[in-house]
């Protein structure tokens, strides 16, 4: 019986996989608390540095796209810098600032998005940008300002917290351990004692501050918790008075511009709230709108918010009469921001008083407790005999 010859298997062709286009590398993606901490919009020193280079150039007579590339090119904010490059694309295909500025999310202030494109209508975008700088100019001055004020009341509260943990330290050592001979020799402080009691009350304080500023930080990106925190910060003397005098130069500034650039009340209102940065201010726009909508005059809508004190109804009263609002509007904003710069060095003032009856009352605190362990000891060593 032959055999069949053999035959050369032919191997199947292989299917071809598909090519999957290769993705661009993503950019890394910042961890969830960086997200929920870091704001989005551009830094309020940046804007003031957009604002003025863009009104500088517009004045000299350059064209608003040159002039968006070269500021774009200055930044040293990586924020700033790719919004505005962001900008300048879509000009080209929109022609329009506002509506680019738009595109951004919240890059951009409302504030300043609403100004320009005023401005692009009215044709006095310099101006405008040139306002805006002022106004960013002037809110991180008084910032700077703040935080210098109470950047030596705060130092002498961390030197205090690590003057109390040195203590706790040294009379550990002398004290000796808990399960030592010189057991009663030992001296507590909140119930601490020696190396791990410093660390835990280093722990416990810095702790407690951290929570506090991140809970502020969550807390004022929500506009609730914002209109919450600064309803209630309003009712305390010294630092209401300051927040209310700062809110008020700054609705003060907001309305006389947009009113002067041309916008109509509705927004003008709105954006002049919002100009204040204060929670309660912003949340009582719809209050004011809604008695202007009503046919009450200005004074009294803004009478109706609660917010504003006499005397400055009394001037937009006189101003609503002769119909110079803006104007009286525009002359009072500095008076108003010299007036909260005073109530700020009051704060500070109360500020440094505050650490320092709160560092007596630790010292004192600790006085007294050292005292009646040391009667103790001498009660107990009394007892011996």
């Amino acid at each position: 019986m032959s055999s069949l010859p053999n035959r050369k298997k032919k191997k199947r062709p292989e299917p071809e996989v598909p090519k999957v286009p290769r993705q661009p590398a993503k950019p890394d993606t910042p961890p969830i608390w960086a997200v929920g901490l870091r704001s989005p919009v551009i830094p309020q020193k940046s804007l003031a540095h957009i604002c003025r280079s863009l009104g500088t150039m517009l004045h000299s007579g350059l064209d608003i796209q040159k002039a968006i590339k070269l500021t774009a090119k200055k930044l040293s904010d990586p924020r700033a810098a790719k919004g505005l490059a962001e900008v300048h694309k879509s000009i080209k295909s929109r022609g329009e600032i506002a509506p680019s500025m738009r595109e951004q999310g919240k890059r951009f202030p409302n504030l300043m998005t609403d100004l320009v494109e005023v401005g692009e209508t009215t044709g006095s975008l310099p101006e405008v940008f040139k306002s805006l700088s002022k106004h960013y100019e002037t809110n991180v001055r008084l910032k700077r300002q703040f935080l210098g004020a109470i950047a030596w009341p705060a130092f002498q509260l961390v030197a205090a917290i690590f003057v109390i943990a040195m203590l706790i330290y040294v009379l550990g050592i002398i004290g000796g351990e808990p399960t030592g001979a010189r057991d009663e020799l030992r001296f507590d402080i909140f119930g601490l004692h020696g190396a791990s009691g410093a660390v835990t009350w280093l722990l416990s304080t810095f702790g407690t501050l951290a929570v506090v500023i991140v809970g502020y930080k969550l807390v004022v990106r929500n506009m609730a918790g914002r209109q919450f925190l600064d309803s209630w910060l309003l009712r305390i003397p010294v630092l209401g008075a300051c927040m209310r005098s700062f809110a008020i130069a700054r609705f003060s500034w907001a309305f006389a511009l947009t009113q002067q650039a041309g916008m109509s009340i509705r927004p003008s209102v709105e954006q002049s709230m919002n100009a204040t940065s204060n929670g309660a201010f912003i949340t009582s726009k719809d209050i004011v709108w809604q008695r202007l909508h009503e046919g009450e005059t200005l004074t009294d809508s803004l009478a109706a918010s609660q917010l504003f004190p006499e005397d400055f109804i009394q001037v937009v009263d006189v101003a609503e009469t002769t119909g110079t609002v803006p104007e009286s509007l525009d002359r009072l904003s500095p008076q108003f921001e010299e007036d909260a710069q005073r109530k700020l060095a009051a704060l500070t003032a109360a500020a440094g008083w505050g650490v320092w009856a709160i560092v007596a009352v630790f010292v004192i605190f600790l006085i007294l407790s050292i005292a009646m362990q040391y009667v103790g000891m001498l009660e107990n060593a009394a007892g011996g005999f």
